[in-house]
C-alpha cells in the first residue's frame, strides 16, 4: 500500500518554504526572500514535488503555517494550500505556528514550553504547552502579561522570536520556518479538522473599500 504524501507550506515571515514528506522521505526548501510570496510559492512548491517524484494529484495532505506572522504572507500561504487542496482533493490543514515552534523546541514532549511571537507594536502572542499539548489558549498582550504568566508555570521553555522579550537569550531562536514540526502536526491532525484560515496577531491594517477589514 502506498504511503500517503504530505505537503506543508510556510509563508507567515520573510521566508518562503515547502516541505515534502513520501514514505521516510522528506524534501525541503526555504529562501529568505523578504517580500514576494504570492509569486514565489507555487513554483517552489512545484519544483518540490517534482524532486519528491511526487503528483499533486497523489498528495493526501496539505498543512500550512496559520500564523501568527505577517498579514500579507499568511494570506497566501493559507489561500494556496486551500486552492490546492480543492484542485487535487487532498486534505488542507491549518497548524499554529505557536504549535510547530513548541514541537520544534520539545520534540519529545518533555518539558514545558511557552511559544511567544513577536507582533510587534509591544504586543506578543504565546501559548504554553506541557508534555506537548497546549495548557493555555492563545492569549494576546504586552511584556508584563506573558512574564505574569510565564512567571506563573514555573520551568518552561522559551522559544520564538518574542522570547527576548522576557529574557531569553536573542540569539537563541531559529528564524528559518519549522518545517519538520510543521509536517509532524499535519501528519496527526484529526481526519475532521477544519479547513485552515489565518490567525492574526491583531485585526490586520488594510481595509476594503468602505472601511471594512478583509476577512
Amino acid at each position: 500500500m502506498t504511503q500517503p504524501a504530505l505537503l506543508v507550506v510556510d509563508t507567515i515571515g520573510p521566508w518562503c518554504a515547502c516541505a515534502v514528506k513520501a514514505g521516510d522521505s522528506v524534501f525541503e526548501r526555504a529562501e529568505e526572500i523578504g517580500r514576494g510570496h504570492a509569486e514565489r510559492l507555487a513554483p517552489m512548491a512545484a519544483e518540490l514535488l517534482e524532486e519528491a517524484g511526487i503528483r499533486p494529484q497523489s498528495l493526501d495532505r496539505i498543512g500550512v503555517n496559520i500564523g501568527p506572522g505577517g498579514f500579507a504572507g499568511t494570506r497566501v500561504g493559507v489561500a494556496f494550500a486551500r486552492g490546492l487542496a480543492l484542485s487535487t482533493g487532498a486534505k488542507a490543514l491549518g497548524v499554529s505556528n505557536l504549535d510547530a515552534l513548541a514541537l520544534r523546541s520539545d520534540p519529545d514532549g518533555a518539558r514545558t514550553v511557552m511559544a511567544i511571537h513577536d507582533a510587534k507594536r509591544g504586543d506578543l502572542v504565546w501559548r504554553i504547552f506541557t508534555h506537548g499539548r497546549p495548557v493555555t489558549d492563545v492569549s494576546h498582550g504586552d511584556a508584563r502579561d506573558a512574564a505574569d504568566e510565564f512567571e506563573a508555570f514555573g520551568d518552561v521553555i522559551l522559544t520564538g522570536s518574542g522570547a527576548v522579550h522576557l529574557g531569553a537569550d536573542p540569539h537563541h531562536f531559529d528564524p528559518a520556518p519549522p518545517l519538520r514540526a510543521l509536517l509532524a502536526l499535519t501528519e496527526r491532525a484529526p481526519a475532521d479538522a477544519p479547513a485552515p484560515s489565518p490567525l492574526y496577531a491583531r485585526p490586520p491594517d488594510a481595509k476594503l473599500p468602505g472601511g471594512k477589514t478583509p476577512a
